[in-house]
């Protein structure tokens, strides 16, 4: 609270139809955050206005526990939240995403000081042995009717199942090409490993469960885990491999916005992760999102356990521009109009590695449909989400310009430079190849929190290091000067995906170009390795600009 709000409360102590409360402001505590505990705040204090309510936040950090206690005017934010829940005497303590992370927030009135005894948990143990005993028939009735039911929908699966593979091969095949005005039109890759969609879309997911069986547990994140799996024709003893990711019934927030996403047709794309459907499995208590599987895993997995080629950077930087052009992009490749969306959470691990060696973008449980009917309202309740150690600046202070749906995509482009610069750590044209290390690597811990990405990358303007010896190939400067120009401290300033997208695309084609002049392969790599620094452009430039400066540099070397 404000100093000026300090002085009023000083100057008006009995106010008639003020709220008096609890006003330590932020305070180490014992209290652990479970059952009941007091603030065992010595300071009350009447409310300045009579607008306002007792508040007290209760907060974990490294060293151990605090509390904050002190008034507030709930039409106001408060740590980016409103409070809802302050007509109650009690104060019952709720977890909430503030913007300096997770706490516990509490908030009441219409009685003094009601703000000192906490409730973490409001939920009555109840006598066990009694209610066992008393429920047993029910207990047992409800096993027997589970059974059944069961039983039935096993039985009821296989005969659905059966049917519409009869229907099936009564069907004509289609025309082959995709068509921008078919909502159906299904995007299979070309290596094929899209093809599982095929039998998972011709079934009726929303009456029925597919006949899946699940194999291995492949990963795990915060809301969900991932197995590969088994998609069975009931007609014969052939299966395809896919994924699943499995939410618990608990995570059904993060399962819907992920299924609302891929559920979009207009997301279809050979860099996003190909989705085939939805299910609510209420026998299991779970939601399921069954997509392609791709065996090489993610592009963070998958960097820290090979070294890669040049043209393997190539491949894998320019297909993850594209993916994020896809998403980003307001209309699609025929024209029509297409909704953008931010993905708000690029890192490796949420990058797949395709046959091809091409990226696809996957996880979806905090993107953004960039609607235009969203309010800036709306925007604010969105929430600092994403992982710390990705963060763009103005996420890490909660600084996001919600006036400007443009301001959540260059959070995306910020996050996608590190992960560019993660691939360009690992390709031999670099030189010395070091182990595999996440942006900012040993820098900040392995699962850094915000306040110590805060230090890094606000107060000290930390980015990933580019050695000199990155700079000596001509395509690998490309690359780095691109990164910069991506995780420019002001968003303004940072390229677009479709940008990226371009000009890595326009670097292959002037490198095939220099490739094909060239009269044998020691002369490439020649022209491809410069024995000089190349000073990275802090603007945005084109290829023709930066190969004129390696040009330059080149003859002055030369001359030397």
């Amino acid at each position: 609270i404000s100093d000026l709000h300090k002085d009023a409360k000083c100057a008006m102590p009995f106010n008639i139809g003020h709220q008096l409360c609890m006003f330590c402001d932020l305070r180490p505590s014992l209290c652990n955050g479970t059952g009941t505990c007091f603030t065992k705040c010595t300071i009350s204090s009447t409310c300045a206005d009579a607008n306002e309510i007792c508040v007290t936040i209760w907060r974990k950090n490294e060293t151990g526990f605090s509390l904050e206690t002190l008034c507030h005017d709930p039409v106001l934010p408060l740590y980016g939240i409103l409070l809802d829940d302050y007509n109650s005497t009690t104060c019952v303590m709720k977890e909430r995403n503030l913007t300096s992370g997770m706490a516990y927030v509490c908030s009441c009135s219409n009685e003094d000081e009601c703000n000192d005894n906490l409730l973490f948990n409001t939920t009555k143990v109840p006598l066990m042995s009694t209610i066992l005993v008393s429920l047993l028939p029910l207990l047992v009735t409800g096993i027997v009717v589970a059974g059944m039911f069961h039983w039935y929908l096993v039985n009821r699966r296989r005969q659905l199942s059966q049917e519409w593979e009869n229907k099936l091969k009564l069907r004509k095949p289609k025309a082959s090409g995709l068509d921008c005005s078919d909502p159906c039109a299904i995007m299979v890759d070309d290596d094929g490993s899209d093809s599982s969609s095929t039998h998972a879309n011709s079934l009726n997911h929303n009456t029925e469960p597919l006949p899946i069986e699940l194999d291995l547990l492949v990963g795990k994140g915060r809301f969900a885990q991932v197995y590969k799996a088994k998609l069975k024709h009931t007609t014969s003893n052939q299966f395809e491999t896919v994924a699943v990711k499995i939410f618990p019934y608990e995570e059904y927030a993060s399962w819907k916005n992920e299924k609302d996403i891929f559920s979009n047709t207009d997301l279809r794309h050979e860099n996003v992760l190909h989705f085939l459907t939805a299910e609510e499995r209420k026998v299991e208590k779970q939601y399921w999102l069954i997509t392609a599987f791709q065996p090489r895993g993610n592009l963070q997995e998958y960097l820290t356990h090979h070294v890669i080629s040049w043209e393997e950077l190539q491949v894998l930087s320019s297909s993850l521009a594209q993916g994020v052009a896809h998403l980003h992009s307001d209309r699609l490749p025929c024209g029509r109009p297409k909704v953008p969306i931010v993905h708000r959470d690029l890192k490796s691990s949420n990058i797949l590695v395709k046959n091809n060696l091409t990226c696809c973008l996957c996880d979806f449980g905090l993107a953004l449909c960039l609607d235009s009917n969203l309010t800036v309202d709306d925007l604010a309740n969105s929430g600092q989400v994403g992982t710390a150690r990705y963060m763009a600046p103005e996420v890490l202070e909660a600084r996001l310009n919600l006036e400007n749906i443009e301001s959540f995509k260059q959070t995306d482009i910020y996050s996608m430079a590190l992960v560019l610069w993660e691939i360009t750590s690992r390709c031999k044209a670099i030189g010395e190849v070091k182990a595999y290390e996440p942006a900012f690597g040993s820098k900040v811990r392995e699962h850094p929190c915000v306040e110590s990405m805060k230090d890094n990358v606000l107060r000290d303007r930390g980015r990933p290091e580019i050695p000199d010896s990155w700079l000596r190939h001509q395509g690998v400067a490309v690359i780095c000067a691109t990164m910069k120009e991506c995780w420019d401290h002001d968003p303004e300033a940072r390229l677009t995906a479709h940008c990226v997208a371009e000009r890595l695309s326009e670097m292959e084609d002037e490198l095939d170009k220099l490739s094909s002049r060239s009269s044998s392969a020691e002369k490439i790599l020649e022209e491809l390795k410069i024995p000089i620094a190349v000073d990275i452009p802090a603007k945005e430039v084109k290829i023709s600009e930066i190969q004129n400066i390696i040009a330059v540099d080149s003859s002055v070397s030369d001359k030397k």
